[in-house]
């Protein structure tokens, strides 16, 4: 290489030459030696696509509404995919490596990536939205990966089309339960090493996570219907477990994944044809499979192969509607053993029984596990519970559970707002007062909330905004157990349980002199804490029973979308559960079909999961160069983008309609500019 030349020069340079190594190959003078399927890739770029390797393609992107349509099909994929995507890309991006799943023709569908290289990454491609298809792209590791169906690296110079010859990438393919490839599974970056064998890390590391989401889409398609679950190693079974067989109550085989396919067609190659049910793989009969729960402590056994005689160890993963069944018909927490105390004498298990009002208010996540695990020891206990959480989490739902699981059940429940009522009158709410006690006043008098809430529970919400005042007389009503109307000389008995629920910090309150801290530790007999929405492992479950709650309200038939569903699984909910209810009453009452979108959603839920650049992949101009005005002009957009933002009156939602791009990415271009509404001027000065 010559001596002098920029880092341009010798990059088009490399190019020359990649071009005239591509030529010599048409011509029959070039051969890849040991990379055949790169090879095979490259004639068939040439012979069948008849790609020219001396005119480079610009990146083909899809618009946005195409983009839409291309995820629509995957989308139940990408909501299991999420999890194996981000825990692959956390492996991956400290090397400089990006991340893509494309569908099954190359599309990205979902994308990794890093912030500081969007305007490279976008021109290489590596972006949601761009198109590996072999077949317009040239030879590449998804389009490739796609047409061989196999994993493969292709590295730098394998690539056909000289402006890809930088790029290192593996990809992997992704099967639906049938074997049908449905995804490619890719990892890319600008740069790396030259060598080939500095790629050898991320073939199997590919290889895995798309063997990963492959079964955990496996499980989900088929988690209402009994699957056999094997590997030849017990230890490993129940947590990667490497065989996937699905069958239904007669023991017919639905469908398998990698590994279940595998085993069925090498028992077609001994003994054909391909068995059909399950039992004709293994040695044992059908009832002895679905004892398989029962039947030893691990929960699995050792079965032989009927036509090898090798051994598989075993389990069952029963179908969704049993397992919730029998988890139903078993008291929650029961001990079901005796046990024995340091002196040696056996005690009998207290069980502690079911609470369907408690039971229903999560799923399976740890959090809330823990907490109505301590909700359900304390529903019957004579203790003042405090809840703590953020706005909208659910403290008076829990509240009320709490209240119709324990022995108080049959009394009343009196919520009681501290902050909604005026202070000028939560002492006659809250204590009652009798006739003639005060100008204005009912002249029958009143029956205070608290005296309305004996034998049953009181609950006082937003406790931390109570008046200081009042905080003695509340103190005087847990210590006394009675209450003084205003206007009364001798006090009322009442027999009530107290619970409390804030989002403010009492302890900083307490500090701040706010709050008294011996009313503080009355209220506080034991306390649950409300984790976040954003933090809670089962926000499926909680969006489907609260939308399962809404349609039956309404009496309707109507159907959450996997792309709504996804939505709403990634949006941050400052708002909480209460901000999530709202979401779903908004797009059930605005919606035009009886299916629900994600266009159905409040603007506010809609992360900017599929926004592109609004550009055509047939537009007159080649996708590189907007690319590369786009980064090399930004004074330019920042003047463009103020203009726009000030002729809509800062209205932000208006202008992300405009350019065809989402408010979270429109406020990023804003504060890349430096670019702030006129209201938060003076803020910032002060």
């Amino acid at each position: 290489m010559e001596l002098g030349l920029t880092k341009a020069g010798r990059f088009e340079q490399a190019q020359r030459q990649h071009i005239a190594a591509v030529a010599r190959l048409g011509e029959g003078r070039e051969v890849l030696a040991g990379r055949e399927i790169i090879q095979r890739s490259w004639r068939r770029c040439v012979d069948d696509y008849r790609l020219d390797p001396s005119r480079p393609r610009p990146v083909r992107v899809l618009t946005h509404e195409a983009l839409v349509d291309s995820r629509e099909p995957v989308d139940e994929l990408l909501y299991v995919a999420r999890a194996g995507v981000d825990q692959l890309f956390a492996q991956v991006a400290p090397m400089g490596y990006v991340l893509l799943l494309t569908d099954r023709h190359g599309v990205t569908v979902d994308f990794r990536g890093h912030p500081e290289q969007d305007a490279a990454l976008r021109r290489a491609g590596l972006y949601l939205g761009a198109d590996w298809d072999e077949r317009h792209a040239g030879t590449c590791a998804v389009g490739t990966c796609i047409h061989e169906s196999r994993a493969l690296t292709c590295h730098q110079r394998e690539h056909f089309d000289a402006t890809h010859i930088a790029l290192t990438c593996t990809a992997a393919p992704i099967h639906d339960p049938q074997g049908r490839p449905i995804a490619v599974l890719d990892i890319s970056a600008l740069q790396s090493p030259r060598g080939l064998e500095s790629q050898s890390f991320g073939l199997p590391l590919v290889t895995l996570y798309a063997r990963m989401i492959e079964d955990a889409y496996f499980l989900h398609r088929y988690r209402d219907t009994t699957i056999l679950r094997f590997d030849t190693t017990r230890a490993f079974v129940h947590f990667n477990g490497r065989g996937l067989i699905a069958f239904d109550a007669q023991g017919r085989v639905l469908a398998a994944n990698g590994e279940g396919r595998a085993l069925i067609a090498a028992h077609a190659q001994r003994t054909p044809p391909a068995p059909t049910q399950v039992t004709q793989l293994f040695e044992a009969e059908l009832d002895d499979l679905l004892a398989l729960p029962r039947c030893e402590p691990d929960q699995l056994r050792a079965l032989r192969l009927r036509a090898s005689g090798e051994i598989r160890f075993a389990a069952l993963v029963e179908p969704r509607g049993l397992r919730r069944h029998r988890r139903d018909a078993e008291p929650i927490c029961a001990a079901t053993d005796a046990v024995t105390d340091a002196a040696g004498e056996i005690h009998e298990p207290v069980a502690t029984t079911s609470t369907p009002a408690l039971d229903r208010l999560a799923g399976d996540d740890p959090a809330m596990q823990r907490l109505l695990g301590l909700a359900r020891r304390l529903c019957r206990q004579p203790l003042n519970v405090l809840i703590r959480g953020e706005t909208g989490t659910g403290k008076e739902v829990l509240a009320r559970a709490l209240h119709a699981s324990g022995d108080r059940a049959e009394g009343a429940f009196v919520a009681v707002n501290c902050a909604a009522i005026p202070e000028a009158l939560i002492e006659s709410e809250l204590f009652g007062y009798l006739p003639g006690a005060f100008t204005g006043g009912n002249p029958k008098g009143m029956r205070g909330l608290i005296a309305q809430a004996d034998g049953g529970t009181l609950f006082l919400d937003e406790i931390g905004d109570m008046p200081l005042t009042l905080q003695s007389r509340l103190l005087r009503v847990l210590a006394e157990q009675e209450v003084m109307p205003l206007g009364a000389e001798r006090p009322v008995k009442v027999a009530l349980r107290v619970v409390t629920a804030t989002h403010r910090d009492l302890a900083a309150l307490i500090a701040e002199g706010r709050f008294r801290e011996d009313l503080y530790y009355r209220l506080n007999g034991a306390e649950l804490v409300l984790p976040p929405l954003r933090e809670r492992a089962d926000r499926r479950y909680l969006i489907q029973r609260l939308f399962a709650a809404l349609t039956a309200e309404q009496g309707g038939a109507v159907q959450l979308r996997a792309d709504a569903l996804h939505a709403l699984l990634d949006a941050p909910w400052p708002g909480n559960v209460r901000q999530l209810k709202s979401a779903l009453a908004f797009a059930l009452a605005t919606r035009e079909g009886e299916t629900i979108t994600v266009h159905d959603l409040p603007e506010s839920c809609r992360a900017d999961r599929v926004a592109t650049p609004p550009i055509s992949a047939t537009s007159a101009i080649p996708r590189t160069t907007q690319l590369r005005h786009e980064s090399d002009d930004a004074p330019a957009e920042a003047e463009s983008l103020a203009r726009a933002l000030a002729q809509a009156g800062w209205n932000v939602s208006q202008v992300a309609r405009q350019l065809g791009v989402s408010r979270p990415t429109l406020y990023r271009r804003m504060r890349r500019h430096g670019l702030v509404p006129p209201n938060r001027r003076e803020a910032l000065r002060d």
